[in-house]
């Protein structure tokens, strides 16, 4: 019987010694804490969700045709429209089990790496060996079924300086090589899901310039890997009282980390790029890899808007204004957007092209669907609270509330709904808070925003992959159909 990675394999492999810190302490055991205990074994949840034999087949593949291993579809390089659709249902699947809010799932750098190894050719630019290592680690990575998390932003400090000239040890760098590999020092963000991965991927999406060639770098490396510190965030699990009152945060908080590099030792077989600030841009937007990370982004984003959808409507029906015309309407409206977000996502997969012999999603439809999906996630969110309203505010502290008869009482009095038993209200409108308006909602409406860099990058991406041709030649044929000695009245006859 062929090998499939479960839950209980992925908790394993989590206790490794990896240098996590907290609330000023580091963690013994990551899959044991209160502050990420729950988001793991929903990470773990999906390899049970992979493994279960019902979903084998739609689930995962054979990577080496051997039968002894089946990993998840995330790996698997369509090679056609159909196959992508396959793959797509496959990650839907994923996205349905933390209804959308694991921005970081294990398919989402699956999806990056997929789309690098497309475009392999672009990291032989630096050479034959780095080519050979990065198809070598994904091969490595996809028979592993490995859960991977990225740091390619550097860390905010000074703008007004190029990232070259900000403080010693700021922005993760390379400090000394020899023939072992590099060593690297320095920070990287936003390590989202680092806690529950098994391995970080390196690199610098931002654009660099001649001089930085020390910020020039792409690299794997494992979570346990001597010197790598990750730094967490507040944890939004921790502070949740329970799964009723707090339903998404408290299993679904992927705890974004500040990742810092204490003169960490990379060997070469885990470099892929090397003191090329073009390769360090080119390899994300030369290749696929930037436009499938982006895509597995709106595979996810479509199941998460329709989650929200479903909240709206469920609110409406709680508090009996569903029907009110203006409620309708703006339900209808939230409908469509959701609809046009996802026949976005089947439009840029239908109008796909073969890329080296893979299927690629349309590059300018992907950037178009996320530039507007980056503003449309605030304004779906804040329709949300316009229609709840004042619903949202008055629920029991906790779900401990319930077990006062004296204070239950009351809340059996005037949690009244003509949709819902008075447990079942609290119960749904404190998802919904927990969904728009908790600290862990608001992270989310910040994510959503900025995930892909700000609103004039997505922007730029869509400036730079539109076919202005086309455009441009539609006004050129109106232009070019008339001149201006033809396009004025004759003159009337002078007069004799």
């Amino acid at each position: 019987m062929a090998f499939i990675k479960n839950g209980a394999d992925h908790i394993e492999s989590l206790r490794d010694g990896r240098a996590v810190y907290i609330d000023g302490e580091r963690v013994a055991d990551v899959t044991t804490h209160p502050a990420f205990r729950n988001s793991v074994r929903s990470a773990a949840a999906l390899y049970d969700f992979q493994a279960s034999p019902e979903n084998v087949q739609a689930m995962t593949f054979d990577p080496d045709g051997t039968g002894e291993r089946r990993v998840n579809r995330a790996w698997s390089i369509p090679r056609s429209h159909e196959e992508m659709i396959e793959r797509r249902q496959a990650l839907t699947a994923w996205a349905e089990l933390s209804f959308g809010y694991m921005g970081r799932s294990p398919d989402h750098l699956a999806s990056a790496l997929l789309g690098q190894r497309i475009g392999l050719d672009v990291f032989a630019q630096g050479g034959e060996a780095r080519a050979r290592a990065f198809k070598d680690y994904y091969d490595y990575i996809t028979r592993e079924d490995h859960y991977l998390s990225y740091v390619i932003i550097n860390p905010q400090a000074d703008r007004s300086k190029d990232w070259g000239e900000q403080a010693a040890d700021l922005v993760a760098r390379v400090v000394d090589e020899d023939g072992e590999g590099l060593t690297i020092r320095g920070a990287k963000m936003m390590g989202t899901s680092t806690v529950m991965a098994n391995e970080i991927f390196v690199a610098n999406l931002q654009p660099l310039r001649p001089g930085e060639e020390n910020l020039a770098f792409c690299c794997a490396l494992p979570m346990n890997a001597r010197g790598l510190k990750v730094l967490s965030r507040k944890s939004y699990e921790a502070a949740s009282p329970s799964k009723f009152d707090n339903p998404l945060s408290s299993s679904f908080d992927e705890n974004d980390a500040l990742v810092y590099f204490d003169d960490v030792k990379v060997p070469w077989d885990r470099v892929f790029v090397h003191g090329d600030v073009n390769l360090a841009r080119a390899h994300f937007h030369d290749t696929p890899g930037h436009v499938y990370q982006n895509y597995q982004a709106q595979i996810r984003l479509v199941t998460k808007l329709k989650f929200l959808l479903g909240i709206a409507r469920k609110v409406t029906e709680t508090i009996g204004t569903t029907r009110i015309p203006p409620v309708t309407e703006k339900l209808g409206i939230l409908a469509a957007r959701v609809g046009m977000v996802e026949a976005a996502l089947f439009g840029m997969e239908a109008s796909g092209h073969l890329v080296n012999g893979y299927w690629v999603p349309n590059r300018h439809q992907l950037y178009a669907a996320q530039c507007v999906t980056q503003a449309l996630y605030p304004e779906f969110v804040a329709a949300i609270r316009d229609l709840a309203g004042g619903a949202l505010i008055m629920l029991p502290s906790s779900a401990r509330d319930f077990a006062n008869p004296e204070i239950r009482a009351i809340i059996e009095k005037t949690q009244i709904s003509g949709a819902y038993e008075p447990e079942g209200k609290v119960k749904l409108l404190k998802a919904a808070w927990d969904a728009i308006g908790s600290e862990f909602g608001s992270r989310h409406i910040q994510y959503e925003m900025f995930y892909a860099g700000a609103q004039f990058v997505t922007a730029g991406h869509s400036f730079r992959t539109y076919d202005w041709k086309q455009s441009e030649s539609l006004v050129d044929t109106l232009l070019d159909s008339y001149a201006l000695d033809t396009a004025l009245p004759a003159p009337h006859a002078q007069a004799v």
